[in-house]
């Protein structure tokens, strides 16, 4: 039978050095694989302690990474000692806003110096007749 893991105890290892994660309402120590993630291990560390399903999904993971899985398996987790795990987590949700975010400042970063170049030009164009 496997262990069944409260939220609490999800929570308490969420740090560098003891690190749960909840996939798919299991839970896996992420702990060893920080050091060997691919993607760095601040996107691991940002995720720990919580529902990190819409995250992990979202990255598009391959099966290889998904068999990894398998050995970092702690338990399952207790779906009725705190976590609302059908709206989705708040980090998943403060990640899309956060992406949202990054995508229009990425917009901006672009548009602006444009602007600024298209009234460049045109401020040109009318002092001098040319440009």
């Amino acid at each position: 039978m496997s262990k069944l893991i409260t939220y609490e105890e999800l929570k308490a290892h969420s740090n560098k050095d003891d690190l749960y994660m909840l996939f798919d309402g299991k839970v896996y120590d992420c702990t060893k694989f920080l050091d060997e993630h691919p993607g760095g291990d601040e996107v691991i560390i940002a995720e720990a302690g919580r529902d990190a399903t819409e995250a992990f999904e979202d990255v598009g993971h391959s099966d290889e990474a998904r068999a990894m899985l398998v050995d970092l398996l702690v338990g399952d987790f207790d779906k009725d000692s705190g976590l609302n795990m059908k709206s989705g987590s708040g980090s998943a949700q403060a990640s899309r806003m956060a992406g949202a975010a990054v995508e229009q400042t990425s917009n901006l970063m672009y548009f602006v110096p444009l602007m600024a170049l298209g009234a460049y030009f045109a401020w040109r164009y009318y002092t001098t007749g040319s440009v």
